[in-house]
């Protein structure tokens, strides 16, 4: 191939070389073969981010979008309607819906770990007669359908007066949750007892154990049990529906966006508008307390 040169005359291009050439395609090669085994290796996790994380995408993407496009099978919005969410505020009352989910979630994960840490503490480090038998029973409780104390804690509940409120939500809290003290039982069998035996030759007694040694060392146990007491409680709609659902004032989130649904069937847009708002909070909270929440997934229920 010929190239026109500086000074007016035709030259010939030079080519790379026989050897340079094989090395950038062998290059080249290796990149292409690394990819490939890279997608094949992490196929499944590709696989699965794509189902979880596709759903998600069109709830974003439909609540921007106009109510006759949401009604199409279009996918992207035309015109990206960020007032669907101020509309959403202005036809339910959300402030009232949010302010009282977030009293159930944080008043209930409060209430459970004031119960549930000491219970934990004595079944994991003292030693008394009929401890297995009591870790048993705490064992059963896991298995107990909630469906089966409906009734019965609902009479008890309209007796006392404190039917079409939170509190019958909240106040069980306090008694203590069966796989809160599970997981926590289980990640205190995992802390040496030397710690606890030096703090005792110290003068301190169970409870100043239990405060200055044994509490700071269950940050990451504590951390991820606050966690699924917390979205238990935010993401509860049949709790909230029995007790509340006759007094729209005390409706958490997801009792209210059940019946915003239901007023507005044909407006998808306003209806996934109004779920990324029920769905933000939880997922900034999973952001910013991931690290210690697989922290202590991981180290509890290590040992027997």
């Amino acid at each position: 191939m010929t190239v026109l040169s500086p000074t007016g005359g035709l030259r010939a291009r030079r080519r790379p070389s026989g050897p340079v050439s094989a090395h950038r395609a062998a290059v080249d090669r290796a990149r292409r073969r690394r990819l490939l085994i890279w997608v094949a290796d992490h196929t499944l996790a590709l696989a699965l981010v794509a189902a979880f994380a596709g759903p998600l995408l069109f709830i974003l993407l439909t609540s921007l979008m106009t109510d006759q496009q949401s009604m199409s099978s279009q996918l992207w919005p035309q015109h990206w309607q960020w007032s669907n969410y101020a509309e959403v505020f202005r036809r339910a009352p959300m402030l009232t819906w949010i302010a009282n989910t977030v009293v159930y979630a944080v008043a209930a994960t409060l209430a459970m770990l004031l119960s549930s840490v000491p219970v934990a503490y004595a079944l994991a480090r003292f030693r008394f007669r009929g401890r297995n038998a009591a870790f048993l029973a705490v064992v059963t409780m896991m298995m107990l359908p909630p469906q089966v104390l409906v009734i019965p804690m609902y009479i008890m509940w309209a007796r006392l007066g404190l039917t079409g409120s939170i509190w019958p939500l909240v106040i069980p809290s306090l008694f203590g949750d069966a796989f809160s003290i599970f997981l926590l039982r289980q990640f205190l069998l995992t802390i040496p007892e030397e710690y606890l035996d030096a703090a005792r030759m110290d003068g301190c007694g169970e409870v100043r154990v239990l405060f200055r040694v044994v509490l700071p060392m269950m940050r990451p146990a504590i951390a991820a049990v606050a966690l699924f007491q917390f979205f238990s409680a935010w993401n509860d709609y049949y709790g909230p529906l029995i007790y509340t659902g006759e007094t729209p004032a005390h409706w958490t989130l997801a009792v209210g966006l059940a019946s915003f649904k239901s007023a507005q069937a044909v407006e998808w847009n306003l209806t996934m508008a109004a779920t990324v708002v029920a769905m933000a909070p939880v997922i900034i909270v999973f952001f910013f307390a991931q690290k210690a929440f697989i922290e202590g997934v991981t180290l509890t229920g290590v040992k027997g």
